[in-house]
C-alpha cells in the first residue's frame, strides 16, 4: 500500500528545493546584472577617421578617457580610398558612426544628404576667441547656408617648394616677390648651365594650380548661385592662359604624375627647381632628398597674381601673398547618433590647441587652430612658416556636393589644352557645358524649392 502521507512530503520537499534554487539563480542573476547595470556600463563613442590620422589619434584617446571615465572611444581607421564609399555606405544602411572625419570638399554633399548635425547651438558655449582662432578661409569651408556643420582638424594648402641654390645661381637669393619675378627666375633656370632641364613641376592631371591663378584673379568659377559654369569668364580666361603659358615656354613639361618616375629624384638631380605642393612633402622632402641637399631646399607663399604691385616690397616688409586651396579634413557629428553629447565631448577635445599641437608631432599634419602654431615643435619648423603665412590667404572652393566632379573636369580640359589638342575657347566653353550638366540636378532643386 502506497503511504500517501509520506509521498505528500517527498514531493514538497522537491517543489520547495525547486524553488529555492530558482529564487537563488534569479538572486545571483540581478547580482550580476546590478554590477553591471546601464549607469555603470560606459558609453562607447563611435569614431571613424581615414589614413595615418585613424591610427595615429589613438595616442591621444588615453586623455580624453581619463578625463570622462564614462565614455571611451572605440576608433575605426579607413583608407582614404575607401572612405567617401564607406560613408556612403554607412549612410544608407542607417549605422554612421558618432564623430567621423571628413575632407573639407566632401562636407557639402553630407549637408545635402542631412548626415550631420550643425554646431551651432554646441558652439554657443564657446569664447569668441576660440572660434577666431581657426584659421578664416578653412573655417569657411566647415560653413553652409548661415550654419557651421564642422569644426577643422588639420588643414592644408599649396605653395612652393623650391632648391634654394638653383635660384641663388641665377640671382636670387630670397624667393621671388611677383609673378612676374618668378618667370624671370624661371626663364633663368630654364637655361642654366645649358643642362636639360625645367623651371617647374606641374603635373597636367592636377587642377589646383589652374584654380589658384583664377581665385587669385577673383574668378568665381561658378555663377548664378552656383547653378552654372563661369569659365568663359575673362578672368578666368585670363588666369588658364597664364597657366598655358607655363607650357608652351618650356618652363614645365607637360607630364602627369604617372610619368615622372621619382619627382625627389627629379628635385635632387635638378631637373627642376620648384614643385606647387602641400604640407605632406614637407616630410617627404625630409626623408627622401640626399643630406647633401637638406640646407639648399625651402618653402614659399604663392605670390600675389597683381602685375601692378611693385615688384619687390620695401624693406622689412614680407612679399604679398596671394591666394591659396583652403584643404584639410574636418571633425563632425552624425546627425542620427544617440550619443550626440558624448561625441560632442571628443570633438571639443580633439579641438584644443594643445591636442592639435600633438597631433602636428604625431603625424606632420597642421593645426587649424592658430594658437597651436606656437607649440615649439611647430614653431621652430622652417619650412612649416610659409604655410601660416598661406593659410592667412586661402579660399575654400564653391560650397557644393558636385565640387569633386567639376574638379576632374577643369583638370581635364587643362590636360587638353597643355597637350594642345584644343586651344583655349574651345577648352573653357567645353568646360562650362560639361559643368551646366553636371549641375543640372540643382539647378532643378533650386527651381523647386523656390515655387514652394
Amino acid at each position: 500500500m502506497i503511504n500517501f502521507k509520506g509521498w505528500v512530503n517527498c514531493r514538497y520537499t522537491i517543489i520547495m528545493f525547486s524553488l529555492f534554487r530558482l529564487l537563488l539563480i534569479v538572486f545571483i542573476a540581478l547580482w550580476l546584472t546590478g554590477c553591471d547595470s546601464p549607469a555603470d556600463r560606459p558609453v562607447i563613442v563611435e569614431f571613424w577617421a581615414m589614413g595615418q590620422e585613424g591610427e595615429q589619434v589613438k595616442a591621444l584617446l588615453p586623455e580624453f578617457e581619463r578625463r570622462h571615465p564614462g565614455l571611451r572611444v572605440r576608433t575605426q581607421q579607413i583608407p582614404w580610398s575607401a572612405a567617401h564609399e564607406k560613408l556612403l555606405t554607412a549612410y544608407a544602411g542607417d549605422a554612421m558612426p558618432d564623430v567621423f572625419q571628413l575632407g573639407n570638399t566632401w562636407i557639402p554633399e553630407f549637408v545635402a544628404l542631412r548626415a550631420i548635425e550643425p554646431l551651432d547651438e554646441r558652439l554657443k558655449g564657446w569664447p569668441v576667441a576660440a572660434l577666431n582662432d581657426y584659421f578664416p578661409g578653412i573655417l569657411a569651408t566647415n560653413r553652409l547656408e548661415g550654419q557651421t556643420w564642422a569644426l577643422p582638424w588639420y588643414v592644408d594648402t599649396r605653395l612652393f617648394f623650391y632648391r634654394r641654390d638653383l635660384l641663388a645661381a641665377v640671382g636670387f637669393t630670397e624667393p621671388p616677390a611677383t609673378w612676374d619675378d618668378w618667370l624671370q627666375a624661371m626663364a633663368r633656370l630654364k637655361t642654366l648651365d645649358g643642362a636639360e632641364r625645367y623651371a617647374i613641376l606641374l603635373p597636367i592631371n592636377e587642377w589646383q594650380l589652374p584654380v589658384i591663378l583664377a581665385l587669385q584673379h577673383g574668378a568665381t568659377l561658378l555663377r548664378d548661385r552656383d547653378q552654372y559654369g563661369d569659365f568663359q569668364h575673362p578672368r578666368f580666361r585670363e588666369a588658364f592662359i597664364f597657366y598655358l603659358s607655363l607650357f608652351e615656354q618650356g618652363l614645365a613639361p607637360p607630364v602627369g604624375h604617372a610619368q615622372v618616375a621619382n619627382l625627389y629624384q627629379e628635385f635632387a638631380n635638378g631637373y627642376f627647381a620648384t614643385y606647387v605642393s602641400g604640407p605632406w612633402n614637407i616630410g617627404e622632402f625630409r626623408r627622401r632628398l640626399p643630406t647633401a641637399l637638406q640646407g639648399q631646399w625651402m618653402t614659399a607663399p604663392l605670390p600675389e597674381f597683381d602685375s601692378h604691385s611693385a615688384s619687390h616690397p620695401p624693406a622689412g616688409q614680407e612679399p604679398r601673398v596671394g591666394a591659396s586651396l583652403a584643404g584639410g579634413a574636418s571633425l563632425t557629428l552624425s546627425r542620427t547618433s544617440p550619443r550626440q553629447e558624448a561625441a560632442w565631448k571628443l570633438l571639443e577635445y580633439l579641438a584644443e590647441p594643445e591636442q592639435q599641437a600633438q597631433f602636428y608631432q604625431l603625424t606632420g599634419d597642421l593645426p587649424a587652430r592658430q594658437s597651436a602654431w606656437n607649440d615649439p615643435a611647430l614653431a621652430s619648423n622652417r619650412y612649416a612658416q610659409a604655410f601660416r603665412q598661406q593659410l592667412q590667404h586661402v579660399q575654400p572652393t564653391p560650397p557644393i556636393p558636385e565640387w569633386e566632379r567639376i574638379a576632374s573636369r577643369i583638370a581635364y580640359y587643362a590636360e587638353l589644352a597643355v597637350r594642345q589638342e584644343i586651344n583655349v575657347d574651345e577648352a573653357l566653353a567645353a568646360l562650362d557645358r560639361d559643368v551646366d550638366r553636371i549641375l543640372e540636378k540643382r539647378r532643378w532643386l533650386l527651381k523647386r524649392e523656390a515655387s514652394r
